[in-house]
Order: C-alpha cells, then sequence, then structure tokens
C-alpha cells in the first residue's frame, strides 16, 4: 500500500487539496480531522464540555463513526447511523475538535481506525499529526501551511459561501487561538516531521497547490500519477 501524509494548521487547504489529489492519483482520501469534528459535534449535542475529559472520555463507546467513500475519493462520515458530513462544518466544530484531539483517550480511540485504512487502501491522509504520529513510515509527508492572515481569508470565504453567519475578524482569532491550542498541546502537537516537505502555499491558489504537490509526487514516485 502506498500512503500520503498531509499536515499543518486550521485552513491550510489540506482536505481541499488531498480530496483533489486522491482523485487524480486514484487513492482513498481520509480526512481526519472530519473524525475529531464527529466526536465534537456527539459531545455537544449531549449538552457536555468537549474541553473536558471527564465529559468526553465516559461517551467514546457511544460513539460508532463510519466512513464511506465515492469514486472520486470524496468522504462521508455517519454517526451512529445518520450522515453528519454536513453538521461537522459548522464553523463551531472547529474548536469542539480541537478541545476533544486534545485527550489521549480521544487519540486511542481513532488511531487504530486511521492506521487499518493504510494497511488496506491507498491512501491520502489529512490531519495534524499524521506524519509525526499515526503514518510515521508514509511514503511522503507534506507539511502545508500558510499565513493564518491567508488561511483566515480562505475559511472566510468558504463560510460566506455556505451562508455562515461570521466575520474575517472572528475567523482570524478563531484560526489563530487554534494555531496555539493545537501547537501547544501535550499529546501529539502539531508540528512539521523532520523529514515533511514544507510547503507555504500563501500566494498560490488551489491550482497551484495542487500542482506542486504533484510535481513533488513526480519527483519521488513516478508510477503514481
Amino acid at each position: 500500500m502506498f500512503s500520503i501524509a498531509i499536515d499543518g494548521p486550521a485552513g491550510a487547504g489540506k482536505s481541499t487539496v488531498a480530496k483533489r489529489l486522491a482523485a487524480d492519483c486514484q487513492m482513498i482520501y481520509v480526512d481526519t480531522g472530519a473524525m475529531y469534528r464527529t466526536i465534537g459535534y456527539y459531545i455537544l449535542q449531549q449538552g457536555l464540555n468537549p474541553k473536558n475529559p471527564e465529559d468526553v472520555i465516559p461517551q467514546l463507546p457511544n460513539i460508532h463513526i463510519g466512513i464511506s467513500y465515492s469514486q472520486e475519493g470524496g468522504q462521508r462520515i455517519s454517526l451512529n447511523g445518520k450522515d453528519v458530513s454536513q453538521e461537522i462544518r459548522l464553523p463551531e466544530m472547529s474548536m469542539a475538535s480541537s478541545n476533544v484531539s486534545a485527550i489521549p483517550q480521544v487519540r486511542s480511540f481513532l488511531l487504530d481506525l486511521q492506521r487499518n485504512m493504510a494497511k488496506e487502501y491507498d491512501v491520502i491522509m489529512d490531519g495534524r499529526d499524521i506524519g509525526t504520529v499515526v503514518l510515521p513510515n508514509a511514503d511522503l509527508k507534506i507539511f502545508l501551511t500558510a499565513s493564518p492572515e491567508e488561511r483566515s481569508r480562505r475559511r472566510f470565504l468558504e463560510y460566506q459561501a455556505k451562508g455562515l453567519p461570521t466575520s474575517y475578524e472572528d475567523t482570524l482569532a478563531d484560526v489563530q487561538k487554534r494555531d496555539y491550542q493545537d501547537s501547544h498541546r501535550e499529546v501529539a502537537p502539531l508540528k512539521q516531521a523532520q523529514d515533511a516537505v514544507l510547503l507555504d502555499t500563501t500566494g498560490l491558489n488551489f491550482e497551484q497547490t495542487v500542482e506542486q504537490i504533484k510535481l513533488i509526487i513526480k519527483e519521488r514516485f513516478c508510477h503514481v500519477l
């Protein structure tokens, strides 16, 4: 099996880029952030605090995450049999995801699921600790980033397109808070793997970013594309 790990901060475009690459390379796209968002969503639906381990850990046995794929490499997420692919993309799910992901038992809960996917399929997996923890032996590791202002602009435009009420200033504050929390948590903090290729996409559009990664793949693994 062949695996590509794409890590990076919130709003770097990991999911969008990884989804496109998976379709072009005929690989399976695995959005690990969606799994954490699903847990955060469940906890909020129960009226509990996603930052409190005492609220979250006892609920894990009640959470059953299902994953299905389209022919284009897309991923759909279900929670206890219900498709929640849209609900987990609401703005408030970003911080809920970050909060539950800081709990070691949550990361352990999802780790086997993520690793088993890489054993069964050729995968492109994105997240914040894929190259450092989940798939430390990935064939290729990319650390995708951009300036906080650029990432906030992209996310704000995404929210606007979906008709979600927010402002650029609130989006920037959320991105900066998320950056700090993800990089300072005790368990699997966000950081670039030593053998990862750094790609700063500030000033690059989506197509340019995809082409940059394709060039890296072609240079190293000409058989993939």
